[in-house]
């Protein structure tokens, strides 16, 4: 092991020391002044960097507020999924931040307001299924009380196999087998038919998929067997009464059904709610839904709207957050009967406040709403009293607007449409219908086609589909055919986005019926003039690249193959064009 080596230093004099102090004095001074200076801007530095982090916390806070109210009024259909990754990232960048300063988010986290309502309208669900429930148990129908009290607590129960077969069988009055072993035993199953089991079509159903129905002569029977079933024969009888009271037309099994209707509709709702990610809202809002609104307000006995439960049903409806959802339900209601497309048009006609502001409600629904009233010759209109009765379901305001649509009506002779519609007034109390039917017929030529052309305009930024935007361009031009209304559809159609230009241009030719208009080849040839002008050079390179992407993700898109089709029929060189221009013709 190797000996350290320690220096030693003889000590300062006295002399050295006190030559040296003064400069060991200036330079302490120094480095203290120095450290000051230091630490000043250490702290300032720090107050910096903390207002610049605290104003980031905010400005990305407002940031995603303004987000998602952008993304909340979008025709899309996650939108609650697309919001909650917003806030989501929101918190992220939330929590980083305080990171960076104290360790610990203090800021309150911004909540967008559509997540505000989806929270409140969940919590207002769930409140509504207890007393749902409660209210159908108390009814007694024949649904097993055990399964209807465990969705208080479980919700998501009401779509288990088990459930939903119960429910399925209630509405048919009918039984699974799987219940009555249960409740009754296998001697049971002498007084049921088993409608599932079927020696050819299926002739080894799994046990709990087995339907039963009681026997038609079941209470013969039952007094056959007097020792069967000594401990729940009662029981039995009085399932067999509950069964046979839902296929009586009564009032406690209307009451019945609606209670049951209500439950089914917040239930299902609430589960879309729950899950938007893995739930499609066209099942929900255009399929399910709509058929439990229809079924809630027609009576099934005497196939009428209950005037009643119109009420009800609105605030059935208003559980649904989304406007544009909320009228596809009330869109999607009336494809069974004439009662339920009634009841799409006053529930339509109700939801809007200011009907005759709404351009939409003037040129679709109120027509098309006159036309379902009116029945087209050689059929009688029908009486005062059965029109007075549908008009009274709705606000006086769009009373109005049905009226004057019946006297312009063109199902009936001018006279018996205006005599019709004085008579309405008169039972409705509504005043001055002649001359505001007369100052719309007056209307000067310009603002005529002003309005009707924001009627189209007014389609297109409502995203309606592409076959009713090129209609009502077709019903235009047929109405006035000019230069001046061609080049007005033209600038009203690239006002749209491209897509929709592409596909309504598409949809042009073609009426109702599958024949093709004869007077839009005309107007289809000058579109094609104007879009390869170079006046249109922004109009053209859109619908290019538009096409082109087709073209890359799909070459034989229906779209770009009859959009190239359609342009070849009235230019073949505009055809050509484009197809160089897309890259179709080196392709082929």
């Amino acid at each position: 092991m190797d000996d350290k080596v320690v220096l030693t230093y003889p000590p300062a004099s006295a002399e050295e020391v006190q030559l040296g102090w003064h400069e060991l004095k200036l330079r302490v001074a120094q480095l203290e002044a120095e450290h000051a200076v230091l630490e000043h801007d250490a702290k300032l530095l720090r107050a910096l960097i903390e207002r610049v982090i605290e104003h980031r916390q905010k400005s990305h806070g407002e940031l995603v507020l303004l987000l998602s109210g952008l993304v909340s009024k979008l025709p899309i259909n996650d939108i609650g999924v697309v919001i909650s990754k917003l806030v989501e990232h929101n918190a992220h960048v939330n929590e980083v931040c305080a990171a960076l300063l104290r360790g610990r988010a203090d800021a309150p986290l911004p909540q967008a307001s559509v997540l505000v309502a989806l929270d409140q309208v969940k919590r207002d669900l769930a409140a509504a299924v207890k007393p749902a429930v409660e209210e159908l148990i108390r009814l007694e129908p024949s649904l097993e009380k055990s399964l209807l009290a465990s969705l208080i607590e479980q919700p998501g129960n009401f779509f288990l196999p088990a459930m939903v077969r119960a429910n399925r069988c209630f509405i048919k009055g009918q039984l699974p087998k799987e219940r009555i072993l249960r409740e009754f035993g296998e001697a049971a199953l002498i007084f049921f038919n088993d409608l599932t089991t079927d020696p050819k079509l299926n002739p080894r159903p799994k046990p709990d998929e087995i339907v039963l129905a009681f026997k038609s002569d079941f209470e013969a029977l039952f007094q056959q067997n007097p020792t069967l079933l000594p401990d729940t024969r009662d029981a039995l009888f009085a399932l067999y009464k509950r069964i046979q009271r839902t296929k009586l037309l009564t009032d406690p099994h209307r009451a019945q059904k609606n209670a049951f209707l209500r439950l089914s509709f917040v239930l299902e709702l609430l589960h879309y709610y729950e899950n938007q990610g893995t739930e499609s809202p066209e099942g929900v809002f255009a399929q399910r839904l709509p058929v439990l609104i229809e079924q809630f307000v027609i009576d099934g006995a005497t196939g009428t709207i209950d005037e009643k439960l119109i009420a009800p049903a609105e605030s059935l409806l208003a559980f649904i957050i989304a406007l544009d959802y909320r009228l596809m339900v009330i869109n999607n209601i009336g494809k069974a009967g004439a009662a339920g497309k009634t009841l799409r048009y006053v529930l339509r006609l109700r939801a809007e406040k200011s009907p005759e502001q709404n351009p939409f409600i003037l040129s679709e629904v109120v027509p098309e709403f006159v036309k379902h009233l009116v029945p087209p010759p050689p059929q009688k209109p029908p009486p005062v009293a059965a029109l007075t009765a549908i008009l009274r379901l709705i606000p006086s305001d769009a009373q109005r607007l049905v009226a004057r649509g019946v006297m312009a009506s063109d199902r009936m002779r001018r006279e018996e449409a205006e005599a019709l519609g004085r008579t309405l007034g008169q039972e409705l109390n509504l005043t001055r219908l002649e001359g505001e039917v007369k100052a719309t017929a007056a209307v000067a030529p310009e603002v005529e086609r002003q309005l009707a052309w924001d009627q189209v305009k007014e389609l297109i930024e409502r995203r309606a589909e592409p076959a009713v935007i090129a209609s009502a361009i077709r019903d235009r031009l047929h109405a006035r055919y000019d230069a001046d209304e061609v080049k007005q559809s033209w600038l009203i159609l690239i006002e749209a986005d491209v897509i929709s230009l592409i596909r309504t241009f598409c949809q042009l030719p073609y009426l109702a019926d599958g024949s093709t208009d004869p007077i839009v080849r005309a107007v289809m040839e000058t579109y094609v003039t104007r879009l390869t002008h170079v006046k249109y050079g922004v109009t053209y390179s859109k619908v290019v690249n538009s096409l082109k992407n087709m073209f890359k993700a799909k070459p034989d898109s229906p779209t770009l193959l009859n959009f190239i089709s359609l342009v070849k029929w009235v230019d073949a060189e505009a055809a050509h064009k484009l197809s160089v221009d897309i890259g179709l013709s080196a392709a082929t």
